[in-house]
């Protein structure tokens, strides 16, 4: 008698996974974990809330048109749209995509290193809620917002909320043993990211702080010829 093979395994879906299941739910918990054992909680309820008063000081120095690089759920999309000003928000997480959506926002699900719509005129970027770690790169990821800006541009990037500079491998985790695969990640504290701004050929215009979070606006421009010494 020959034996029936067992069908394939159905692949693996964002439907099953727990960042995505959070953010249909609108709530964790849910964690970064770091290959020694340290979790990062993450806040998938102000996430998925509207604006708070520190997202409105980010929304507050938006000139349009706007991309909201890493958007979720898309708050800070639906603010801007809001305040009148053309938006979008990239995101590569399908249940982030769709809630985008329902809140009435401009969304694509496409990686900020993909092609782009408007590349070269696109007026602020936003990095908010640790995006700067996409990639686990900050530089490159710098680097390549400056390409998607028009010239005099500005991005506005949320730092952490202490000095960090680190470069690191995670997973997402739900606190009840269901984690994603794992992936490139970094931490930046104010300092680290005025470095990296720096090191990608960006101008910090601006610093603040608002209901304990941190920022920089960073200006797509070149910074002004140092003065050579004026001979004796």
């Amino acid at each position: 008698m020959s034996r029936t093979a067992a069908p394939p395994a159905p692949a693996p879906t964002w439907g099953g996974d727990p960042y995505a299941r959070a953010l249909a739910q609108g709530r964790g918990p849910l964690f970064l974990r770091r290959a020694d054992g340290w979790l990062l909680p993450l806040e998938v309820e102000r996430w998925c809330a509207p604006p708070d008063e520190a997202d409105r000081t980010l929304l507050a120095r938006c000139r349009g048109p706007v991309l909201d690089i890493g958007c979720g759920p898309g708050r800070l999309v639906a603010g801007a749209a809001r305040r009148g000003m053309p938006v979008l928000g990239l995101d590569v997480n399908p249940v982030a995509v769709e809630r985008t959506r329902g809140a009435g926002g401009a969304v694509l699900r496409r990686s900020v290193f993909d092609r782009l719509p408007a590349e070269g005129r696109w007026d602020t970027a936003l990095l908010a809620d640790g995006n700067i770690g996409i990639g686990g790169d900050p530089v490159a990821l710098l680097r390549r917002v400056r390409g998607v800006l028009a010239p005099g541009g500005r991005l506005l990037a949320e730092a952490a909320p202490h000095e960090v500079d680190e470069r690191l491998t995670v997973r997402v985790e739900d606190g009840r043993g269901r984690h994603g695969v794992d992936f490139p990640w970094a931490r930046l504290g104010p300092g680290a990211l005025r470095a990296a701004a720096r090191a990608a050929g960006w101008q910090v215009a601006e610093e603040w702080s608002a209901s304990g979070r941190r920022f920089a606006a960073l200006l797509n421009s070149p910074l002004p010829a140092a003065r050579s010494a004026e001979p004796a």
